[in-house]
C-alpha cells in the first residue's frame, strides 16, 4: 500500500480494543485487523489537544505508531503544563508526538501553526483531526454577539480555517483524511443549547458539502459525533456563561430564571434532567455542574462515510467511528469491525488498495 494513501480503515480498526478481538473473530478471518504499529509512517494534525478526545487522539495513535502533532492554544512556549505532561505520557510510544500552538478563531494562528506542523511532520498532513470546541449553554436570546462569536468562531469556522489550511498538500498529493469531530447535538436539538446545536449542525452541513468536493482530490471527510463522554468541554463552557450572564439586563435574567437554572445544573426537578443510573459518585458527562442539564444520554458515536456520487449514509454505531482517540466509548467490536471490513471492500472497489 502506498504512502499517499490514507488508509481509513486502519484508523477505523486502532479503535478495537483487546477485551473485544474476540468477538471479531470470525469477521478478522475474512480480512485482518490492522495491529497495533500500523499507522507506522503517517502523520496527523489534531487541534484542541490539552485536553478531552483531541489527547486521547494523540496518545492512541502514537501507541499505534504514527507522527502526530498535537495542537492547543496558549502554549507558552512548550511550558503549559497540559502540553508538558501530553509529551511525557507520549514517550516510548511506537510514534512520536510533538506540539504546537494553534487557535482555531485567529487566522494568524491557524497559518503559523498549521506551517510548523508541516515543518514539524515533514509535510502536509495525513490526516486532519479538527477537535477543538467550545460548550456554551444557555436560552440563545441571552447569547450576545460575543458568546455567539465565540461559539461559531470556535466549533464551525475554525474547523473550515484549518481545513483551508491544510487542504492545497492534500489536494496536490491527491490524497487525505479530514475528520471533523461534530457532536450528537449535530443530530437533534435540545433547548438550552441552541446556540451549540447550531454551530455543530453548521459544520456537519459544511463538511458533508465538502466530502463531495473533495472527492476528485482524493481526499476524504469522516464526520464523527460522539455521546457523552467525561471531557471538560461543559465544565469550561460554564464559566464562559457566567460571563454572558453578567452582560444581559436584569429583566432577561428574569424571564429565564427557569432556564437559566437548568443551564447552571440547579434544578432536578424533571425526571429526564436527573443523570440515569449512575453512581452518587458520578457526574453525567453530557452535564457537568455547570453544564446544561437538558443534554441528551450518553449514546454510542455515530459516524458518516462518503463516497462519490453516493449520499452520505451514517456507518454502524460503534466504538470509534473513524478516530481511535473514541475506544474510551468501545462497546461491541462486532459492529467496529463489521464497518471497518466494509470500508475496506469499498476503498478496494475504487482501486485505493488493498
Amino acid at each position: 500500500m502506498g504512502k499517499g494513501l490514507v488508509d481509513r480503515r486502519v484508523l477505523l480498526g486502532g479503535a478495537a480494543t483487546a477485551g473485544v478481538a474476540a468477538a471479531a473473530a470470525a469477521a478478522a478471518a475474512q480480512a485482518p485487523a490492522p495491529q497495533p504499529g500500523s499507522l507506522k509512517g503517517r502523520t496527523v494534525l489534531i487541534t484542541g489537544s490539552s485536553s478531552g478526545f483531541g489527547r486521547l487522539t494523540a496518545l492512541h495513535l502514537a501507541e499505534l505508531g504514527a507522527t502526530v502533532v498535537a495542537s492547543m492554544r496558549n502554549l507558552q512556549g512548550g511550558r503549559r503544563p497540559e502540553a508538558v505532561s501530553l509529551l511525557a505520557e507520549a514517550k516510548g510510544k511506537p510514534g512520536r508526538v510533538h506540539v504546537a500552538e494553534i487557535d482555531v478563531t485567529d487566522a494568524s494562528s491557524v497559518a503559523a501553526g498549521t506551517a510548523e506542523a508541516v515543518r514539524l511532520l515533514g509535510g502536509t498532513p495525513d490526516v486532519l483531526v479538527s477537535n477543538a470546541g467550545i460548550g456554551l449553554g444557555g436560552p440563545i436570546e441571552l447569547h450576545d454577539d460575543q458568546a455567539l462569536e465565540l461559539q461559531l468562531q470556535t466549533n464551525l469556522v475554525g474547523g473550515l480555517r484549518m481545513a483551508r489550511a491544510v487542504l492545497p498538500g492534500m489536494r496536490a498529493r491527491k490524497s487525505g483524511l479530514i475528520i471533523p469531530v461534530s457532536s450528537q447535538l449535530g443530530r437533534l436539538v435540545m433547548p438550552n443549547i441552541g446556540a451549540y446545536c447550531s454551530s455543530k449542525f453548521g459544520l456537519e452541513a459544511a463538511f458533508e458539502a465538502m466530502a463531495y468536493e473533495l472527492a476528485p482530490f482524493g481526499v476524504e471527510v469522516t464526520i464523527v459525533q460522539p455521546g457523552g463522554y467525561p471531557t471538560r468541554i461543559w465544565e469550561s463552557g460554564s464559566r464562559l456563561f457566567d460571563a454572558v450572564l453578567a452582560r444581559n439586563d436584569a429583566e432577561r435574567r428574569m424571564a429565564y430564571g427557569p432556564h437559566i437554572a437548568l443551564t447552571q445544573g440547579d434544578d432536578d426537578r424533571s425526571p429526564q434532567h436527573r443523570p440515569q443510573r449512575r453512581g452518587a459518585g458520578d457526574r453525567s458527562p453530557d452535564r457537568p455542574a455547570g453544564g446544561p442539564a437538558a443534554a441528551p444520554p450518553a449514546r454510542a458515536p455515530q459516524h458518516r462515510r462518503f463516497r462519490r456520487g453516493q449520499r452520505g449514509a451514517r456507518g454502524h454505531p460503534g466504538p470509534g467511528a473513524g478516530l481511535g482517540a473514541l475506544h474510551g466509548l468501545a462497546q461491541g467490536g462486532d459492529q467496529l469491525n463489521t464497518l471497518a471490513l466494509r470500508r475496506m471492500r469499498d476503498l478496494r472497489g475504487r482501486g485505493c488498495g488493498g
